[in-house]
């Protein structure tokens, strides 16, 4: 064994953090598997390392008999005593068995046990490294875009953004700088594979986050998102302190600190409502900017019925029922919404 491979095995034991033992272990299993493959004169033998000066031997173990049926695994007993007169019958007998040829097969074996240790160890520490990023925010740089995937630079490693978890009013070129929410790290032969997302409602969670000092030290609290990626948001925040404005808090002086995100999401609009416990305030502050004359709740159904103003129909129902569905997501509550006329008509509304 050379000193290149002395040196490669000091810097994975010192700056990678793989034992000594493993190391140890890896590279007698490779020089093991190198020795029968290329030779067979001997059944049962062990490799004995010795990281001190990078030597290794070839031991073959025998069995003491007083006569030899397989030369393989045996030894008489009289060949047996020439080493060693304390030799009994049935005791194990270790020779040194290494070919004289065998250092440049062996040389070769351990080097490639030692660079697959490394490759697996690095592959380990970018695992490690990303598993904690899973459900956080990053930055990264978009290397190239095909088919199937965008490819985002982070750090060491890429990441692949899937056209499920695209925007639709985004275009995505090479060179330009992107914040991902990381969605999945999966372990494969080849390293982390690291799944990210424009589109998960966490995305937005994790920007007011980094945005507002109030959500980060928890003054106020995000209870619930509810996103149609690219088009429209709502989420719904709540404070303790009743001396805390939550809903201004996120929007920030002048808009300033939502403004900021509806810019990192390519102009998706953001209403920020005020949770409530009570479903008829909280669904009605889901509806904004529409008006609210009344709600009907059904808690055994978990449904409820607004009724707003003639002129407010629309507005309640949004483009395509989009202001209505994400109130309905964001406070888990079925939404039926009825015009105020309607309602008197019905004798649901005096």
């Amino acid at each position: 064994m050379n000193q290149e491979l002395l040196n490669a095995i000091q810097y994975l034991e010192k700056e990678k953090s793989i034992p000594k033992e493993v190391l140890v272990e890896t590279i007698e299993a490779a020089l093991l598997t190198a020795y029968k493959k290329n030779y067979s004169q001997h059944r049962n033998v062990t490799v004995d390392l010795n990281m001190e000066n990078g030597t290794y031997r070839v031991i073959s173990r025998k069995d003491v008999v007083e006569e030899v049926e397989d030369s393989t695994a045996e030894i008489d007993l009289e060949t047996a005593r020439t080493v060693n007169p304390a030799y009994e019958i049935g005791d194990p007998f270790d020779e040194d068995v290494t070919p004289q040829d065998f250092n440049r097969v062996g040389a070769q074996a351990a080097k490639q046990a030692v660079m697959q240790r490394l490759r697996d160890a690095e592959r380990g520490i970018l695992y490690n490294e990303f598993i904690d990023k899973e459900d956080e925010v990053m930055t990264g740089l978009i290397d190239r875009v095909d088919h199937r995937f965008v490819h985002i630079q982070l750090g060491r490693t890429d990441a692949v953004l899937s056209e499920s978890e695209r925007m639709p009013n985004e275009v995505y070129r090479p060179n330009d700088r992107i914040k991902v929410y990381v969605n999945k790290v999966e372990q494969t032969t080849k390293g982390p594979q690291i799944f990210v997302s424009r589109t998960h409602p966490n995305l937005l969670k994790r920007l007011f986050e980094k945005e507002v000092p109030e959500i980060y030290d928890g003054t106020v609290e995000i209870t619930s998102v509810a996103r149609e990626a690219g088009e429209r948001s709502k989420i719904s925040v709540y404070a303790k302190n009743p001396d805390v404005d939550a809903v201004g808090s996120c929007v920030g002086a002048r808009g300033a600190r939502v403004e900021a995100i509806v810019n990192e999401l390519s102009g998706e609009k953001i209403d920020i409502v005020l949770w409530n416990e009570d479903p008829k305030v909280f669904v009605k502050n889901a509806l904004s900017p529409s008006q609210v004359v009344d709600v009907v709740v059904d808690a055994d159904n978990q449904s409820t019925m607004v009724i707003v103003p003639d002129n407010q129909l629309s507005l309640a129902i949004g483009k395509r029922g989009q202001n209505a569905r994400l109130a309905a997501k964001l406070t888990g509550w079925k939404i039926d919404i009825k015009s105020e006329s309607d309602a008197r008509e019905e004798g649901v509304l005096e």
